[in-house]
């Protein structure tokens, strides 16, 4: 019982001093009290206070723990996008934006509590070493029990994952034998570019998950295929793409847009304008350009789609976009952690910044994000968000301060946000479903060369009567209650079916094929 009273209070002590350290901050940046007035002193006043809660406090505290969230609530009071990343998170966070990752190169999934290979990737190490799909991992380094106990994904990834030029050794079930094998770590070569291939004979379609290091080269050998296969138009799908590295948008813009054109400019108080142009030949300067854009795609992918917007060379098509017009550069601490800081904003080639209002706080901008995302599952298109009009060359209105606002709006009701719907993918049916399914029918599966001739064979495959075969009772109730969506859920099995085969060429191939929203975002 004094536990539970101790904690009581000592949490609204901590949260105490943090609003007393965000006032502070507060007023240092609002301009009405100088830094110096607390340079009366030997030391800074809140390298003061932190030393004395460490060294005078009444409870042991976790000082790398509060000192995180202390940092990071000082950041949220300048913009939603700065923020500390501690030095246990920082190769990670890194290694989002590298061409390829340290470990050996597999995907896994649980079913109960067995750890399944669920895929190898190509030219990886793991592939080198013979893993399959359907290998079931029991043991690492001799002493780490994986299969036979429920882990967090993060912390199977821990086992597996580490450095270059180290190994881990593997005890699998491979087929109802157990093989040890040692798998060097090495680096993992991953694309940014998820597909690509022809919708049409003469049309073209390009899949970029984010704008990380190599994107462009990897855009490039896909563009140099389908210009090659003779396209006549394109569409560059950045629906889901969360931005990256601002040169890797720009490099692409290049691509498509002719002559000496403005691409973005980005501006700082403390950051002088920097202009960014086209400058070379493209691959893709003429035909007909689409850019596909949901609330997810945001900072580069907008770059991307203001400048090709603004200069009337493509038509957005989609939802708005997420609004976010800052640049981070990233700062090492001494620590071993790093600052990601907002140094400028971006403006499209007409001046359009598109960052959408942060002035009530993070919490109400992030709550913003949410009744966006829940109104245009609804199919409910909102265009009371629309900010400064600007007029293009060829006389188009586009809009400022809010996300790129498409120029075909393409919106539909959600099932995937159905509740019921949600309770099948938080308790793994359809992907342990499918995955079982796919081992049953791995045979079969070998013989089939493309995702177009999986289509052929299987789409009137009726998958639904065999997921309620596989589904337990609890789960037969949740498909009950979504029985008049079952056409997508066959689509959404047929997808994921195709991703173990094909990875996400396959899994992107398959869903836009089926998909009657995706036929409706395309040029005629």
């Amino acid at each position: 019982m004094q536990e539970k009273n101790k904690s009581n209070w000592v949490t609204p002590l901590f949260y105490a001093f943090l609003v007393i350290i965000g006032v502070l901050i507060g007023v240092f940046f609002k301009g009405s009290l100088p830094l110096n007035v607390f340079r009366s002193g030997p030391k800074d006043p809140m390298q003061e206070i932190l030393q004395l809660i460490q060294s005078k406090y009444v409870e042991k505290l976790d000082t790398d723990s509060a000192s995180n969230r202390l940092a990071n609530y000082y950041l949220s009071q300048l913009d939603p996008h700065s923020v500390y990343i501690p030095p246990t998170d920082l190769v990670e966070v890194n290694e989002q934006l590298q061409p390829n990752f340290k470990g050996i190169g597999i995907e896994f999934m649980q079913f109960r509590d067995s750890i399944f290979v669920s895929y190898v990737m190509k030219e990886g190490p793991a592939a080198k070493a013979g893993l399959q799909i359907g290998d079931i991992l029991l043991k690492a380094d001799d002493s780490i029990q994986l299969s036979g106990k429920k882990w967090a994904s993060e912390e199977i990834r821990k086992k597996i994952k580490g450095p270059s030029n180290t190994s881990v050794k593997l005890l699998i079930d491979s087929e109802g034998k157990q093989i040890s094998i040692t798998i060097p770590r090495d680096n993992v070569p991953v694309s940014s570019v998820d597909a690509f291939y022809l919708i049409n004979p003469t049309m073209g379609y390009i899949r970029i998950d984010k704008f990380a290091d190599r994107t462009y080269e990897s855009f490039m050998q896909a563009l140099d295929t389908l210009v090659q296969k003779g396209i006549k138009s394109l569409v560059i799908d950045l629906r889901g793409n969360g931005g990256g590295l601002l040169s890797e948008a720009v490099a692409i813009a290049d691509e498509v847009l002719s002559g000496n054109k403005l691409i973005v400019y980005t501006q700082g108080a403390n950051s002088p304008r920097v202009d960014y142009f086209s400058k070379r030949e493209g691959l893709f300067e003429e035909g007909p350009l689409t850019i596909l854009m949901d609330e997810t795609s945001a900072s580069a992918s907008e770059v991307l789609a203001g400048a090709l917007q603004d200069w009337d060379r493509a038509t957005i098509v989609g939802q708005r976009s997420f609004g976010k017009g800052l640049v981070q550069q990233q700062y090492n601490l001494s620590n071993g952690g790093a600052l990601r800081l907002t140094t400028a904003k971006y403006y499209t080639p007409l001046g359009r910044n598109i960052q959408r209002p942060y002035e009530k706080g993070k919490q109400a901008y992030e709550d913003d994000f949410i009744t966006r995302m829940h109104e245009d599952a609804m199919g409910m298109q909102d265009s009371s968000y629309k900010g400064e009009k600007y007029k293009t060359p060829k006389g188009h209105l586009v809009y400022g301060g809010g996300g790129i606002y498409p120029d075909k709006w393409v919106s539909e009701k959600n099932v995937l946000m159905d509740t019921s719907f949600a309770i099948l993918w938080k308790q793994s049916l359809l992907n342990d479903f499918v995955f079982q399914w796919y081992l049953k029918n791995k045979a079969a599966m070998n013989t089939i060369a493309t995702p177009s001739d999986f289509l052929k064979q299987y789409q009137n495959y009726d998958y639904w009567t065999v997921l309620n075969g596989f589904a337990n009772s609890q789960d037969k109730q949740s498909l009950k209650a979504i029985e008049k969506n079952k056409a997508l859920v066959q689509r959404q099995i047929l997808a994921l079916v195709a991703r173990l085969k094909w990875y996400k060429q396959g899994y992107y191939e398959v869903q836009n094929s089926l998909d009657p929203l995706f036929a409706t975002m395309l040029p005629k």
